[in-house]
């Protein structure tokens, strides 16, 4: 042997290969049918060790006799020079049983001349097994809709199935011989190939693992897929690659992502209904939908009207021109520069003709600016401080959606991306437009609320007294406080009228009702009262006057009290219509509710009232209250006048502290009806 000639490299196999598996026994017979080898897995499929099988005839060794002539043709055909014989065959085994053998039988020649049989045995049923599982190994792969692919220890690619030739668009033999990284550049091959290491590396499967990115089948758009990794053992546990499935899973992918987009929309606008529109302020129901549209719809929410709506009876219009807007509420993600471009809260701001805003609501319609760039910028902020600002804030993408009402724009919800990498799309115009629908509706709601409010308060606190009036021998302090609700307002009032000979006449009223026509209501009783106080009458022939006055207006109910002190005889006298008991208070002793005739409410006529007598000493408070200040749905009325008995007990404090000690905790921030009150504390003399 030439010692310069390169020496082959010699690669040990252990144990447990495919040959293993199978068994394959050897056998070598002479020219006679004697076995003259015998090898070890022969011992294994046949039972007979070589001692006991070499010398002797294989025919009558391993055949049974009736097949023996069958199997001596054979042999003849196989030595005559007829070729290779390869067949199953029934065998004999030394325990006597007979099993199927599957054969390759052929000649072979030394170098004399002779002649010998070589037999090449497996165990039929064993080789069957393994044809079945290559073959159906074989179909899987090749038929199979999921990528397949098999990887040498080195992770190049050794087997490609058709289907992953598809999805990665290039052929079986551009993938051959190559790492992902070479094959599939677009891929990240750096999370690939590490997941790949570490199931080679430990054995264990790494399931669908989430992979995206773009292949030669569709260079212009991202796919994803769940691939699996599995390492490849032979039967003797060696390390020999390593399979992956791969599975496109664009499609449901994408119909996962809008059926989540919808339900979220869906849950969205159903708490839309609940978070919106909870109270009738307008401030509260602007911050409401800016609350609930940021961070799931948009990095930066601003709610802002026209400030022409807001003016009673007073509609924007179409317009052409410039748009001046109050802002209601902004909300954002995150503090930082797109918030300081945003107008203020309470601040109001003139937008240009230009202005995306001023187009929204002049046209009624959404606008969308999907990819802001540089330009758009100046037409979506106020001024160039503005521009900066959502330039620094990194801006993408905008939109404006009108707020309609009854037909009518009463501003927009203006909405911004920063930090959400995606931009709005029409599925986001359309859910942005059913929001500011229902909040449009809250937002009118509460401005009409807060406009009559305002006119209900302004007239009522017309007709009230604005000072105290000067009585003879008494010290006099009130209170009016509205109710909470905008409709609740406007029905209560009170009033201290001096009269003939030092006497002051004392009157707290409530009408029933509420709103603008309770307050114009409460007026024209209060006139009637003043009128009637001025004819010196007695109290109940005054409240009987008042009831045919209130008999005379249109379905008017009203209760109230009518008191008239005398400082030179230190007497009170009071009359009750349908009202509650005042509190009487002395120096010493304890608060009680006077125990009068409480007489029908005015409006129901035919009903007579009754005048009481009450002496009044110097120091002596007299309470005059309407039902707003003690009277609640949560706790019955004499309870309720239990605690205002408590609150007045004990050491007595100013007029002034008192009255609003009692507003402090009697009354709640929600409560529905208005209050009025008014505290006598009698003096040392008429003047």
């Amino acid at each position: 042997m030439d010692g310069s000639a390169e020496t082959p490299q010699v690669t040990p196999s252990a144990p447990g290969g495919l040959l293993d598996v199978l068994g394959v026994a050897a056998a070598v017979l002479d020219a006679d049918g004697r076995i003259v080898l015998w090898s070890p897995q022969a011992q294994d499929l046949f039972g007979w060790s070589a001692e006991e099988a070499l010398g002797r005839y294989a025919a009558k060794l391993l055949v049974r006799e009736e097949d023996v002539g069958r199997v001596l043709d054979l042999f003849g055909e196989v030595m005559g020079g007829a070729g290779p014989w390869a067949g199953v065959f029934p065998v004999r085994h030394k325990d006597g049983g007979t099993r199927l053998i599957e054969f390759r039988n052929m000649r072979l020649e030394d170098v004399h001349g002779g002649r010998y049989a070589l037999g090449l045995a497996t165990d039929a049923g064993v080789l069957r097994g393994v044809e079945r599982d290559l073959a159906l190994s074989v179909r899987l792969v090749a038929q199979s809709p999921i990528g397949l692919a098999v990887f040498d220890p080195e992770l190049r690619f050794v087997l490609v199935n058709p289907a992953l030739e598809r999805i990665n668009g290039l052929p079986a033999e551009h993938h051959i011989g190559r790492t992902v990284r070479e094959t599939l550049p677009f891929l990240d091959a750096d999370d690939v190939e590490d997941v790949m290491r570490r199931v080679l590396a430990t054995g264990t499967p790494r399931l669908d693992h989430y992979t995206t990115g773009r292949t030669p089948a569709d260079p212009q758009h991202d796919h994803a897929w769940l691939v699996s990794y599995y390492r490849l053992d032979d039967p003797a546990g060696r390390v020999i690659g390593l399979a992956t499935s791969v599975l496109d899973v664009t499609e449901s992918r994408h119909a996962a992502t809008e059926a989540a987009k919808t339900k979220r929309r869906l849950v969205l606008i159903a708490e839309a209904s609940t978070r919106i529109g909870t109270t009738l302020d307008l401030d509260r129901t602007a911050r409401e939908l800016a609350d609930l549209v940021v961070p799931e719809l948009a990095d930066v929410a601003a709610v802002d009207v026209l400030d022409s709506v807001l003016e009673p009876r007073t509609s924007a219009g179409p317009g052409t021109g410039p748009a001046t807007f109050r802002a209601l509420a902004v909300t954002a993600t995150r503090p930082g520069p797109a918030v300081r471009a945003a107008d203020p809260p309470g601040e109001i701001a003139k937008y240009d003709a230009n202005r995306l805003v001023t187009r929204s609501v002049r046209t009624g319609r959404p606008v969308l600016v999907a990819h802001v760039r540089e330009p758009d910028l100046s037409r979506i902020a106020r001024d160039e401080t503005g521009t900066a600002l959502l330039a620094e804030a990194g801006l993408h993408s905008y939109l404006a959606v009108p707020l309609t009402a009854r037909g009518e724009v009463l501003g927009a919800l203006d909405l911004k991306r920063t930090d959400n990498p995606l931009p709005f799309d029409e599925d986001d115009v359309i859910l942005a437009g059913e929001l500011a629908a229902r909040a449009a509706v809250c937002i009118d709601n509460a401005r009409w609320y807060q406009s009559q409010r305002n006119a209900a308060l302004t007239l009522q606190r017309h007709l009230l007294p604005r000072l105290p009036p000067h009585a003879a021998g008494l010290k006099i302090a009130y209170r009016y406080q509205p109710a909470a609700a905008a409709s609740e307002a406007g029905g209560d009032w009170f009033d201290a009228i001096p009269l003939s000979g030092d006497r002051t006449a004392l009157v707290v009223g409530d009408v029933m009702g509420h709103g603008i026509n309770a307050a114009a209501t409460m007026g024209q009783l209060r006139t009637a009262t003043c009128t009637l106080t001025g004819l010196d009458l007695d109290p109940a022939q005054v409240l009987h006057h008042l009831d045919r006055t209130t008999a005379g207006l249109d379905d008017i109910i009203a209760t109230c009290v009518y008191a008239v002190f005398d400082p030179h005889r230190q007497q009170c006298r009071i009359a009750l219509a349908g009202h509650l008991p005042p509190v009487h208070l002395r120096p010493t002793g304890p608060p009680e509710l006077l125990a009068l005739p409480t007489g029908a409410p005015l409006g129901v006529g035919g009903v007579a009232f009754r005048t009481t007598e009450l002496a009044l000493r110097t120091g002596d408070r007299l309470l005059l209250y309407t039902d707003g200040l003690v009277e609640t749905r949560d706790q019955p009325i004499d309870a309720r006048l239990d605690l205002l008995l408590d609150l007045l007990t004990g050491p007595p404090l100013p007029l002034e502290a008192t009255a609003d000690r009692l507003l402090t905790d009697l009354r709640h921030r929600d409560d529905e009806d208005d209050v009025a009150l008014l505290i006598a504390e009698v003096t040392d003399g008429p003047g």
